[in-house]
């Protein structure tokens, strides 16, 4: 039997419209939830997920201890030698919740105690399968097409909180999926050669998300992690607002992922606009609503005496890409496109993004009662 840690077959961009015809592939939704490789045998169940950061192979851990309703699930539903590639899942009033699923990651210290049975009881995850790597023999050589025919014979008793995950060969359910679902936690879709095995750390699959743009202001930038080439600090991410119906500049996420000389091109392009630390500022004051700032996973190890973030006049506009809110913030990091200086800071509010349509993961998943 395969045993942990195995890395997921990953995805690669592929635009954000469905091909036509889908090209030799089957279509699928994509999760909002944790990635998560099962792994059951005669002793139990590992439920194998990933850190934060993708960078590194040393981040594996086994999640088993904090979601123990998908662990009973999975002992009750699998024979012992089955190896599954899925997704964590928490469905609430219609929709997938990433924060209610982030804060069931509880510290290790509480493993088997009754603040974990608590959440498992309150909040209970689902487990979305869509591959299976070993059953009674190893599946990786063969292709999709059999890999799916084998999980489909085994799933025909499960019951929720274990799950298949959807899977079309046809364009116009894709399409569908991918236009009526966002709302409900359906990031997008993840395309899968059917012909092809499985393969490890390849981005040989595909996904299409939303692609969206927005006017925000650029109110501050926070430090790249490693200095500049003359020891000073480089752009590492420019901070973006959105003005809400107070008229105040709410804090909404970052844009990042310049180049080193990009980098060192926006400290001199922002420097005019640079704040000292008693100018008055719309983040300064946290009554103010989302400010950026406060000690987390971006400042928390930054060097002693230097500023979480630099304060920028809220007067820069810039277009930015994006996929999805959530709330009243950006889901994930946003692009950089281009500076709009034809447009007034102030004119730039929530108003102007696109809201998809309500929708229910009920109609999608059959989640039961």
């Amino acid at each position: 039997m395969l045993q942990p840690p195995i890395e997921p077959m990953l995805a690669k961009p592929l635009g954000n419209d469905v091909p036509e015809g889908l090209a030799g592939m089957a279509a699928e939704p994509k999760w909002d939830g944790f990635r998560c490789l099962v792994f059951r045998d005669e002793h139990g169940v590992v439920l194998q997920g990933r850190g934060r950061s993708r960078s590194g192979g040393d981040d594996y851990i086994d999640l088993a201890y904090a979601f123990p309703e998908v662990v009973a699930a999975c002992t009750d539903a699998l024979p012992p030698g089955s190896v599954i590639d899925a997704e964590l899942v928490i469905p609430i009033d219609g929709r997938l919740d990433f924060g209610t699923l982030t804060s069931r990651l509880r510290p290790r210290s509480e493993a088997g105690g009754t603040n974990i049975a608590r959440l498992a009881d309150e909040t209970p995850a689902t487990l979305l399968a869509f591959d299976l790597l070993w059953s009674s023999g190893d599946l990786m050589a063969e292709p999709l097409s059999s890999r799916r025919e084998a999980l489909t014979a085994l799933s025909t008793s499960w019951q929720p909180p274990l799950l298949v995950t959807p899977q079309t060969r046809a364009e116009a359910i894709a399409r569908d999926w991918f236009d009526r679902f966002e709302s409900a936690g359906v990031d997008g879709l993840i395309l899968k050669p059917l012909d092809d095995p499985y393969a490890p750390g390849q981005r040989a699959q595909f996904k299409i998300k939303h692609r969206r743009t927005a006017d925000v202001v650029v109110a501050g930038w926070r430090p790249h992690a490693k200095p500049g080439a003359d020891g000073h600090d480089v752009v590492g991410s420019l901070l973006l607002g959105l003005h809400d119906e107070g008229g105040r500049l709410q804090y909404i996420g970052v844009a990042s992922a310049f180049t080193a000389a990009k980098r060192a091109e926006l400290v001199r392009l922002l420097a005019p606009y640079e704040v000292d630390a008693e100018a008055p500022h719309p983040w300064r004051d946290a009554g103010q609503g989302r400010v950026p700032g406060e000690v987390n996973r971006w400042n928390a190890a930054r060097r002693a005496g230097e500023p979480a973030w630099h304060a920028l006049r809220p007067e820069l506009v810039a277009e930015v890409t994006y996929d999805q809110m959530e709330g009243d913030r950006l889901r994930h990091v946003a692009g950089f496109a281009r500076w709009r200086p034809d447009r007034e800071a102030a004119s730039c509010d929530y108003d102007q993004l696109e809201v998809p349509p309500a929708s229910s993961i009920s109609a999608l998943l059959p989640l039961g009662g």
